[in-house]
């Protein structure tokens, strides 16, 4: 690991990029400071959080074996009797302290990100962006390998410089306290950040809303972002198709078929989240045991797992995800980025032509069809993955790994 020193940049990279407006010039420098972070939860909070899931008031519920009425009682009075007695958040905090983690202020937010510099020479920026309900968190199997391929039966011509922000609103970044922070303006913030780590040239990659803001970065910063992979595609049609299945193989109209059935049953959280998600966060900022009911029935719906959650995460996994939100008191804030997006039409129509690559996991949420792909991005790669989900760098780490590795030797 290098030295945190080492990953401030002189104040000549950022205001390359972002020149001041005259008179500003003092301004903006104070505020680019990147300043070394640690987790470090105070036992109070912990404290707090035991007490709460012990005095836990669990509702009824019908026979339901197939979580078909949302997450199983049984399975989540075991996860939280563990959560309370035996998860060990102290290991698991020791565990993401291992990364080197900094703070900046961009658009007068504080963010927070890991970055792990390489000690390859010609190693790559790549920024990694998670989604909703994951967090930094996700990449804890693939961060190493990406940034040290060599340790890992790698090349080094492989190697990454990794930078994994949290998004504004979620884990130890701010949350903005007025309205549009959409995904735009977080792209905008994921650029600035790079531009102030000294990098002119660099990767982007992501799932979930980590693939509309990296898409973004594809519109927002082509000179410097010079290819996105993305593991989840959510595509409409080419607007000039009079029939858009016209052409689909048998198989692809059969997997959108069965997708778009199954997507269907897991709407109803969107649909929260982008119109109330105020009154959704009361109850999930005051309940840890409903927080994780919340979270959990979705890594069980969007992951490979065949209905057996734990075939795919282990409880530590899924509750240091979980705690992380809980003790940030940021599920309310991570909520709103639905809201957001959903009211704001800012670059959504826009085209990222930078070169795509895309790793397509049979667990995904979404299964587009791959000429739609082409038709909205610049697609250069795409892989079809034989297991996977969602949460591609937790379920499937190495398929992961050397599909992001194939597709940037193209774009280095």
């Amino acid at each position: 690991m290098t030295e945190p020193s080492s990953i401030t940049q002189p104040f000549d990279s950022v205001v390359r990029r972002y020149p001041a407006r005259e008179g500003e010039l003092h301004s903006v420098a104070m505020n680019t400071a990147i300043v070394p972070f640690r987790i470090d939860i105070a036992d109070d909070v912990l404290e707090d959080l035991r007490d709460r899931l012990a005095r836990t008031r669990f509702p009824d519920e019908v026979n339901d074996d197939d979580w078909s009425y949302g997450t199983q009682l049984d399975y989540l009075k075991e996860l939280c009797a563990y959560w309370c007695d035996e998860f060990d958040w102290r290991a698991r905090e020791a565990e993401l302290n291992r990364f080197e983690q900094f703070k900046t202020t961009i658009g007068g937010l504080g963010l927070h990100f890991i970055c792990a510099r390489s000690e390859e020479p010609n190693a790559l920026p790549l920024l990694i962006t998670h989604g909703w309900p994951g967090s930094v968190t996700e990449f804890s199997k693939i961060i190493e390998p990406l940034r040290n391929p060599r340790a890992y039966g790698g090349s080094a011509s492989d190697a990454f410089h990794v930078v994994c922000p949290s998004i504004p609103g979620y884990g130890f970044s701010e949350a903005a306290k007025e309205p549009g922070m959409d995904a735009k303006r977080v792209a905008r913030h994921f650029a600035e950040l790079m531009a102030r780590l000294g990098f002119d040239r660099y990767g982007a990659q992501g799932g979930d809303w980590g693939s509309a803001i990296s898409t973004l970065l594809g519109v927002v910063d082509p000179d410097h972002c010079i290819g996105i992979h993305l593991n989840m595609l959510t595509v409409r049609p080419p607007k000039d198709s009079k029939d858009p299945l016209e052409g689909l193989s048998e198989a692809e109209l059969t997997r959108f078929a069965d997708r778009k059935r199954f997507t269907a049953e897991q709407m109803g959280y969107f649909r929260i989240q982008a119109s109330k998600p105020q009154s959704l966060g009361y109850g999930l900022n005051d309940s840890p045991s409903g927080l994780a009911a919340w979270i959990v029935e979705k890594f069980r719906a969007w992951s490979d797992c065949d209905g057996d959650i734990e075939r795919r995460f282990s409880k530590d996994d899924l509750l240091t995800n979980i705690t992380l939100y809980w003790v940030t008191q940021t599920i309310t804030s991570s909520t709103r980025l639905y809201r957001e997006n959903t009211h704001s039409r800012r670059g959504m129509a826009e085209v990222s032509r930078v070169p795509t690559g895309a790793a397509i996991f049979p667990g995904e949420l979404a299964l587009m069809p791959r000429a739609w792909a082409e038709h909205t991005y610049n697609l250069i790669h795409w892989t079809e993955m034989p297991s996977g989900g969602h949460f591609a760098a937790m379920e499937e780490p190495e398929l992961l790994i050397e599909d992001i590795r194939a597709f940037f030797r193209k774009v280095r």
